[in-house]
């Protein structure tokens, strides 16, 4: 996975009203994939929330030993931190390792919880990156990831137009009977039962409930609660990764063999033996899921149901690199890992179907601790785990709680006063719509995710300076032109600029972009000989393409981005009026299987990012 580009996430306040039902999705926030270009490989994201190093870690890929903290010991008091941030959705990718986002500014601060101890955030949710951009930063495949502060606090959301109200149902994976068809009359009693062999303290105030929820299970306030109240500590035995499964030991002799792309191979494997073993110590917490069948991701849609409904908007293709991935993960590394281990795995029970789905479920439903950022580079992100209780709150962008590590535990604590009978939030992190349905299968009803954003892939800049080319002197201009943005590392044939509704995320990348094809042959032979970079890299770090700053490009910029945002709004093959009209229309809208609706929402935010960007072009 990998640092993305990402805005700050805007943490809510003490006087932050509840969220309400209308705001709220339910998806697991595991592993988020972040778009870095379409097709990208199939590569969880990794959350890059950068932390300090906790005292009494130990070492890389090691569990943590003989730190958890005994019942009822006191919570070690800690020095305030500072406030929590989190990272904006970007470019186009798919899925796991390195995640993809874009590129631009800075990484963000440490994000520190309301009680000073480093915050989690579930897989994916914090950043995204760009691959193919950029001009810093280590690179992987094409080009290189940068680190993006995109976004501030303050953004402004997409325009309020006038629908009807939309309330958001995410589809939960059925709970009324334990995995692998062992039931169980009441499986949330049985989970509790659970936590407290496990060690789990939960808040006497709060309580999990199906009842109240906006979706699937949640966790309301029993009673009123302050800012900084725990609401439940979790050991870390009871965490599943890979270092506490039963077969820890046989993925540890294997460690070398279980490499790959994505690095989720040893929790995937752990996952498929936990939730097929009978006397798994984790059958409890399984048992609140059936199955994950119901799990509604788009690698789970028809692949003609999936290019109809989402064209244009990237997802087709991170899904098919993503299957892509699955396959052949499974059969060069599950599958001879199994036929190794005959007494452990059956391939007639851990089918490629399973693995599927527990991808799905680690997409979803995971959470990653984050590294402070040179530590990350040096080792690479933390694997993905599984985090029992924390993993049932739902998901609003102006959520009441956070996650919080320390070496013994990981707690939710409220980060603002919760009434009494309100459901407690965590987020998901700064997301825009694509991604949403991507990695947990819902995305917010428009005009709710004011994070959502929009791509114009880099080769569209490409294709429309070529257009206007009116000889082959200037068709060959424009392609050394674009060669040179390649050696820059600014430009890449996957790679995409990203949108926002109040600024582009990718400023750099597409202010470069923008300069160099609008070069004369002699303006741009002279760039080249003083190597670009050094007459306006004062200029391009204190540059921010704003809304404003795009109404006030030179004509030429003007005119070829233009022409870019009319071609991608032809990749969609759909109309925005006809669009905006089905959502203003409720009884029509209500006639839209759930999958339409979630992908009517993906295609019209996008579309009014890019339109919103024709007007302050014209």
């Amino acid at each position: 996975m990998s640092r993305a580009v990402t805005a700050p996430v805007r943490g809510p306040t003490a006087a932050t009203a509840a969220p309400q039902p209308s705001d709220v999705h339910r998806p697991g926030g595991g592993h988020t994939v972040e778009r870095r270009t379409r097709g990208d490989p199939w590569i969880p994201q990794r959350d890059t929330i950068r932390t300090s190093d906790p005292p009494g870690r130990c070492s890389e890929g090691g569990p943590y030993r003989e730190e958890l903290r005994v019942p009822g010991e006191p919570r070690e008091q800690e020095a305030p931190g500072r406030v929590s941030t989190a990272v904006p959705p970007v470019l186009s990718v798919p899925f796991w390792p390195p995640l993809a986002r874009p590129m631009g500014r800075s990484s963000p601060p440490t994000r520190k919880g309301p009680t000073g101890t480093t915050c989690w955030r579930r897989h994916g949710v914090r950043a995204q990156e760009v691959q193919g951009a950029g001009k810093a930063g280590g690179s992987r495949g094409m080009g290189t990831q940068r680190l993006l502060n995109g976004g501030a606090e303050g953004i402004r959301g997409p325009p309020h137009d006038s629908f009807p109200f939309i309330p958001y149902s995410h589809p939960q994976a059925a709970v009324e009977s334990g995995a692998q068809g062992k039931s169980s009359a009441d499986p949330l009693s049985g989970f509790l039962a659970w936590c407290e062999r496990a060690g789990v303290e939960l808040n006497p105030k709060v309580r999990l409930s199906r009842e109240g929820a906006v979706a699937g299970y949640g966790m309301l306030a029993a009673e009123e609660l302050q800012a900084g109240e725990v609401l439940f500590t979790i050991p870390r035995t009871a965490l599943l990764s890979q270092h506490t499964t039963s077969i820890h030991a046989l993925l540890q002799e294997a460690q070398e063999s279980l490499q790959s792309q994505s690095g989720w191979v040893p929790l995937l494997l752990a996952l498929l033996h936990e939730y097929t073993a009978s006397t798994s110590h984790w059958r409890p917490y399984f048992s609140l899921w059936q199955d994950f069948r119901s799990l509604d991701h788009p690698m789970f849609w028809p692949q003609e149901e999936r290019t109809r409904l989402l064209q244009g908007t990237g997802i087709p293709e991170a899904v098919d690199k993503d299957l892509a991935n699955i396959h052949l993960e499974y059969n060069s590394i599950i599958l001879p890992f199994m036929e190794t281990h005959p007494d452990i795995f059956d391939p007639k029970l851990h089918t490629l179907e399973l693995y599927k789905e527990l991808v799905a479920f680690v997409m979803a439903y995971s959470f990653q601790e984050p590294l402070e950022e040179e530590e990350e580079d040096e080792k690479g992100p933390n694997p993905p785990m599984m985090v029992p209780v924390a993993d049932i709150l739902n998901h609003v962008a102006n959520h009441n709680a956070n996650l919080e590590y320390s070496p013994q535990c990981l707690r939710m604590v409220t980060t603002q006063p919760v009434g009494k009978g309100q459901e407690i939030f965590n987020t998901y992190g700064q997301m825009a719509n694509w991604q949403l349905l991507h990695m947990y299968g819902f995305a917010e009803p428009y005009p709710g995710n004011s994070h959502d954003t929009a791509d114009i892939q880099m080769v569209t800049l490409r294709r429309a300076a070529l257009q206007r080319a009116k000889s082959e002197a200037q068709q060959q201009l424009v392609s050394e032109q674009w060669d040179f943005l390649c050696q820059l590392e600014m430009v890449g044939e996957e790679g995409a600029f990203v949108l926002g509704w109040d600024e582009v995320l990718t400023e750099e990348e597409l202010s470069m972009t923008l300069k160099v094809l609008c070069m004369s042959e002699e303006e741009f032979k002279e760039y080249k000989e003083q190597d670009g970079w050094e007459d306006d890299s004062e200029e391009e770090e204190n540059s921010t393409l704003s809304n404003e700053a795009l109404s006030r490009l030179k004509t030429p910029c003007k005119k070829l981005l233009y022409d870019s945002v009319l071609l991608t709004l032809e990749s969609y093959g759909g109309d925005l009026k006809a669009e905006q009209d089905l959502l203003n229309n409720k009884e029509a809208y209500e006639k839209l299987s759930r999958r339409e609706q979630q992908a009517l929402h993906v295609r019209y935010g996008q579309k009014r990012i890019l339109h919103q960007l024709l007007e302050l072009l014209q």
